[in-house]
């Protein structure tokens, strides 16, 4: 028979989803949606963190934050005057708003979440 490793599993995982690609209009505004899911129950030290990396790039960079119950901006680049949460963690949703879009804001967003332990 199959036998399982001794200690605990090595995490419970964290199942998370994003629509594949988003298209907007310069000077509109658009929801980033990230919604997941977790057989654990959702902790109160969840974290959810949204990365932005420029079309042609290399760097990513963190653009919004969610922990210890608060959502917090991150204030560098170009979306902290235009970004708004819209997420609810307790209803399993990280989503963000981009607001007054620009040609600039093309590239690849991430959205990460942490349910500690």
């Amino acid at each position: 028979g199959f036998v399982s490793p001794a200690g605990p599993s090595p995490t419970s995982s964290i199942h998370v989803y994003t629509q594949r690609e988003v298209h907007g209009t310069v000077g509109s505004h658009v929801t980033l949606s990230c919604s997941f899911w977790s057989s654990e129950w959702i902790s109160e030290d969840i974290s959810i963190t949204w990365h932005f990396q420029a079309e042609g790039s290399r760097d990513s960079i963190s653009i919004f934050h969610y922990a210890k119950g608060q959502p917090y901006i991150d204030d560098v680049g170009t979306f902290k005057e235009r970004m708004e949460w819209v997420g609810n963690p307790h209803r399993k949703d990280g989503s963000i708003v981009i607001h007054n879009l620009d040609y600039t804001d093309n590239g690849t967003f991430t959205c990460d979440v942490k349910n500690p332990p």
